[in-house]
């Protein structure tokens, strides 16, 4: 990013240190999801060469996020801290991108799948509630076009670092890569003062 639009990032929240904080490492972590980006089809691939089962690893995801995320709106709401949701996200999305590097069948990566899901249906809403909670209702537009703005660049960024990644060093390093940044934006949230977030 260049200096304008870190200054205009920077002025659009200045005073708004809970958006930084949350932005800052939920960015990092969507950095980290698409590195692997449209890859992921590749990476399928060493284990079955055929399109549906590329489309079904990838429907197994999505069905299983819904199915997830249909559970957890029956009992999110009860969880006060909401950062607790955030990080179990991060953490348990980390695990799962580092066991992709030990996976040796389709079978492992289905289940891989439906625990990647589980951590999505976790950390996303939980990201989204929590950002509710610190937006100033004065220029919510601003702040959550902020967010969509982070986040494009982020997963535009990193789909390109993840190509040449795996161009280079192979799915492993990638994954292990991924596995790392979760990891910094869980302990980054971790070490926040609870009343921040």
């Amino acid at each position: 990013m260049n200096q304008d639009l870190l200054e205009y990032i920077s002025f659009k929240m200045k005073n708004n240190k809970a958006l930084k904080v949350l932005y800052l490492y939920n960015s990092l972590f969507v950095f980290a999801s698409n590195l692997i980006g449209p890859l992921f089809a590749i990476y399928i691939q060493k284990f079955d060469s055929q399109v549906l089962a590329i489309s079904l690893i990838w429907a197994t995801y999505i069905i299983s996020t819904a199915v997830f995320s249909f559970a957890f709106s029956k009992y999110g709401d009860r969880i006060v801290e909401q950062e607790y949701c955030l990080m179990a996200g991060f953490l348990i999305r980390a695990v799962v991108w580092f066991a992709y590097i030990f996976a040796s069948n389709l079978y492992i990566v289905i289940l891989l799948q439906i625990l990647l899901a589980l951590g999505e249906a976790i950390g996303s809403p939980a990201f989204d509630a929590i950002r509710s909670n610190h937006v100033d209702k004065a220029v919510q537009m601003s702040e959550f076009a902020i967010w969509i703005l982070i986040s494009n660049l982020s997963m535009g960024v990193a789909t390109v670092i993840g190509g040449l990644t795996v161009s280079y060093l192979g799915f492993p390093i990638l994954f292990f890569i991924m596995f790392v940044l979760a990891l910094i934006a869980f302990f980054g949230v971790m070490s926040q003062p609870r009343q921040l977030l």
